[in-house]
């Protein structure tokens, strides 16, 4: 369980990080012809970063 958790923690950071990129690069992105925002990937730093440190928060708490 704590190495799911841990791999969890893992690709939230990842997804947060790319976004984060997205931001810096100004990389365009797109999904079914809608262009998204750059300002929806603030939302998403938010999101993917908040679940990211839950995630190794709740692995530290676990018991191996």
């Amino acid at each position: 369980m704590q190495m799911y958790i841990r791999i969890s923690g893992v690709f939230f950071g990842a997804i947060a990080f790319l976004h984060m990129l997205r931001l810096l690069l100004g990389w365009p992105a797109q999904i079914a012809g809608w262009a998204v925002p750059l300002w929806f990937s603030w939302i998403a730093i938010l999101a993917a970063g908040a679940l990211c440190v839950w995630a190794f928060r709740l692995a530290a708490r676990v018991r191996p």
